[in-house]
């Protein structure tokens, strides 16, 4: 992914305060989640689609070393040229690299060795920050840092993922300050939209992942979009009435995946005695009625809106409904850690557009129509997983608030759900 970038001649002053100090917030953010994990919770891997704790604190220190101090430092000298395998993700123009699987067999280097990695590489940067950059130069840094926001928020989930598979169902967090929840909570009522011919995609000079542009032209026909994002409480209505059990209301993948997977709930839910229960990064806790909805696949989200005789918006209408909205939330500067209920006594308008829960479009992820990977191993970065997975908007209640906007595509194959994703209705008019 690259930044819209300014004309490639221009210089930054030495003394850019903005970049250099978002370099030192973003990776003192990450190093802020893991002081609680001990070298065994940082160094296991829970399934393939996870990765250690360790690992993402390497590779997103490997981002910085490969890509911008080797690249402009001449006679570099890599901290250790092993992290060079160990830590590459999947760039195949960078060289061969460790198999993902196998991540959480690297019991070293120790959780220890790869905080003084960071530590050696900040330093680097540090200096380096400290000197003019081309334009090109820094939104290279950008992408790395909006990059690592990536991470801190897989980080968080894959955390989540490791802990629930301990019987003993650990909490990351459990010492946070529970929110104050307004009373009583607007009901979700459906906002209209005129529809026509609307620009979708980012144009501009604030950053950007290249999935975004071009900015382009589409045709929406009228639609409705519900003005908040679907409740547990709902969702208890969906299970009740056989929505697990009912074949003609899925996809024949979603299907054949649930009956495969035996899935009956959301992802970390558990009945104890009548009542559903949920793991969170707080622990076990009631599943809250009032909150949205996570941790439920595109399978099950389609499911949900044809049971509801609805469906999901395409990413178009959400991103052209959303554009005029500011984006704030529940992030994961709040510290909530999980989504909630809404907390404002507004109606008639979207509420919960951004954070809480990713929410699932009926949109494949594929190029914008003009869109062009750059060349080199940084165009690997989203171009090449066009195929098969669809497209999320909004963030998440683990997001930083600072990575989000209107325009940003997350992506996730349909059967993925350790991410905090959920579910908005829409309909035709």
């Amino acid at each position: 992914m690259t930044s819209a970038l300014l004309p490639a001649a221009a210089l930054h002053p030495p003394h850019e305060p903005a970049l250099l100090s978002q370099y030192r917030h973003v990776r003192t953010a990450t190093e802020t989640l893991v002081a609680d994990l001990s070298d065994a919770d940082a160094t296991v891997q829970s399934m393939d689609d996870a990765s250690p704790a360790k690992w993402h604190l390497a590779h997103t220190t490997w981002f910085f070393e490969e890509f911008v101090l080797a690249a402009r430092i001449p006679d570099y000298e890599l901290v250790d040229p092993d992290y060079r395998y160990l830590f590459n993700s999947y760039y195949e123009a960078v060289g061969p690299r460790h198999p993902r699987p196998q991540r959480g067999l690297l019991t070293r280097p120790s959780l220890d060795e790869v905080l003084a990695y960071r530590e050696a590489v900040d330093e680097s940067m540090l200096t380096l920050l400290g000197s003019a950059q081309t334009d090109d130069e820094a939104a290279l840094i950008m992408l790395g840092l909006q990059h690592e926001q990536q991470h801190q928020e897989l980080l968080l989930a894959d955390i989540l993922h490791l802990f629930a598979q301990n019987p003993l169902r650990p909490a990351f967090a459990p010492e946070l300050p529970e929110p104050v929840i307004a009373d009583p909570r607007p009901a979700p009522d459906w906002i209209g939209f005129d529809g026509g011919l609307v620009e979708i995609g980012h144009r501009g000079e604030t950053f950007a992942f290249d999935c975004e542009s071009p900015r382009h032209k589409a045709y929406l026909a009228p639609f409705t979009l519900c003005s908040h994002p679907v409740s547990n409480r709902q969702w208890f209505e969906f299970i009740e009435d056989g929505g697990y059990q009912t074949a003609g209301l899925w996809l024949s993948d979603g299907w054949r995946w649930v009956c495969e997977q035996g899935i009956l709930a959301p992802l970390y839910w558990e009945e104890r005695e009548g009542t559903w229960w949920q793991m969170t990064l707080r622990g076990m806790h009631p599943v809250d009625p009032d909150s949205p909805v996570t941790h439920v696949s595109f399978y099950e989200a389609e499911a949900f809106a044809r049971w509801a005789e609805r469906r999901l918006p395409t990413e178009a209408e959400w991103e052209h409904a959303a554009r005029s909205l500011p984006a704030t939330g529940n992030f994961v500067e709040g510290r909530a850690l999980r989504p909630l209920p809404d907390r404002q006594n507004t109606s008639g308008v979207l509420r919960q557009m951004f954070g809480d829960v990713w929410e699932w479009t009926g949109s494949a992820f594929l190029p914008y129509p003009g869109f062009r990977p750059n060349g080199g191993a940084v165009g690997e970065y989203n171009g090449k997983f066009m195929s098969g997975q669809m497209v999320l908007r909004g963030g998440s209640c683990v997001t930083p608030e600072s990575h989000i906007r209107a325009t940003y595509r997350n992506f996730f194959y349909p059967h993925q759900r350790w991410q905090f994703t959920g579910v908005r209705l829409a309909d035709d008019v």
